[in-house]
């Protein structure tokens, strides 16, 4: 990571530690994706791109940095999935004993785990929403229940789930879920009401996990597994935006994004996300 530089360029008062509401953590971890490699170029990646995001929200007439985002330095993960699970655990739950809002930069989607087991430890309620192209409910997967393809398992053991925009999964995983907590792409674009239906499966406290591969290919190419009939971005932030309003965001990660060097739009969208997502979580509290 560049020298000095965080999460968007912020006037020096809001980017320390000390009185920031809000945590970045860097997980640039890529030890079991099986397609493209790169996800641990992510994290840097999506900073790198926050210095053109404009601070100043038009949609919301606010200024979300003004609540402070301290960057923290990337996080040296072990390359064994289930010992990188327990460095994530532990370092998000120092963050939010801190009281923090923890903004997990990935990585690939196995990082999750460990901080919906720190989440868990502080809010006993706690649900997650998963937006995501694939269903990730693998019990196991090239030798490990922690490999990427098997998150969504692993955090159905801590708590409920709700899975968005969904069109891949294996044979196996066709009888893993609540049909009543899986929304599939192919009906979101043909339906009204997903939304609210979606949010109402939720609990008070909620924790989101994005996998960028949930957008459509033509607007996010950049990523590890890309598959065809995603979300837009409008769909996308009226999500996130009534989940906001309806529900008590504690922390969201956003993970596989696989940078390249000829093409940064992607980038940008991932970082302009997140500065969004703050922005409405602000604008709740």
């Amino acid at each position: 990571m560049t020298k000095n530089r965080g999460f968007v360029d912020l006037p020096a008062p809001y980017k320390g530690k000390q009185g920031s509401k809000i945590a970045v953590l860097p997980v640039p971890y890529d030890g079991t994706s099986t397609w493209i490699k790169g996800a641990d170029k992510g994290p840097l990646a999506i900073i790198e791109a926050s210095y053109a995001v404009e601070i100043y929200d038009i949609e919301t007439d606010s200024e979300a940095y003004k609540q402070g985002i301290y960057t923290c330095p990337p996080l040296k993960v072990n390359a064994s999935p289930e010992k990188m699970v327990k460095q994530v655990e532990k370092a998000v739950r120092g963050l939010v004993d801190d009281g923090k809002l923890v903004v997990m930069l990935g990585g690939e989607h196995s990082v999750t785990t460990g901080a919906v087991r720190a989440y868990k430890s502080k809010y006993k309620d706690l649900s997650v929403l998963q937006l995501d192209a694939h269903s990730d409910l693998r019990e196991e997967y090239e030798g490990s229940p922690y490999n990427h393809a098997c998150v969504m398992a692993r955090v159905k053991d801590i708590c409920p789930a709700v899975q968005v925009g969904i069109r891949s999964m294996c044979v196996e995983e066709k009888n893993s879920f609540d049909p009543r907590n899986m929304f599939f792409a192919e009906d979101i674009v043909q339906g009204y009401d997903w939304i609210e239906r979606a949010i109402g499966r939720l609990s008070k406290n909620v924790y989101v996990t994005i996998d960028l591969d949930v957008f459509d290919p033509s607007i996010m190419p950049s990523t590890g597994t890309p598959e065809p009939g995603g979300l837009g971005w409008y769909q996308v932030l009226g999500l996130l935006r009534a989940l906001c309003e309806k529900k008590n965001v504690v922390g969201f990660d956003v993970v596989e994004l696989c940078p390249a060097k000829a093409e940064k739009a992607p980038d940008f969208l991932a970082a302009k996300l997140i500065y969004k997502f703050l922005t409405y979580i602000a604008a709740k509290k």
